[in-house]
């Protein structure tokens, strides 16, 4: 497995895998944060390959001099092998090259159900970011 930035010959098989894995109301809201950051940073959008397939992506921002883990997507024959902790560690380490004060996790309702991914890895809800203020990924 490789893990690297998001290139737009990747653009299909995302739009796919983001199809497959998330419910039609987050992947429209993730669409449309997804298209902001590549225009804003695309370093921060990772994908990581198997072979010539997509086989995850992980979706970051920096606001306000803070790191954010916006989106994360693994196609389901490809969960469960380490590919979510590759793509958190490895945007985890760009942040860091970029000095962020602070990583977080956007809490919201699409990715309660994977916060415990993060837990695994150290995380404390100390580190979710649950606000009405939406990130400027999000909010435009």
């Amino acid at each position: 497995m490789d893990v690297r930035s998001f290139q737009l010959a990747d653009y299909q098989s995302v739009t796919e895998l983001l199809e497959t894995v998330l419910t039609p109301e987050c992947y429209e809201q993730t669409m449309e944060a997804f298209a902001r950051q590549l225009s804003w940073d695309s370093e921060l959008v990772l994908v990581a390959a198997v072979g010539n397939e997509v086989a995850g992506i992980m979706i970051g921002t920096i606001d306000n001099g803070r790191g954010f883990y916006y989106r994360i997507a693994v196609h389901p024959k490809y969960q469960r092998q380490g590919i979510g902790k590759q793509l958190i560690a490895s945007l985890r380490q760009r942040f860091v090259q970029r000095g962020v004060t602070k990583i977080m996790i956007t809490a919201d309702e699409h990715n309660e159900p994977i916060l415990s991914l993060y837990e695994s890895l150290g995380y404390v809800a100390a580190d979710f970011f649950r606000s009405f203020q939406k990130l400027s990924i999000v909010a435009g």
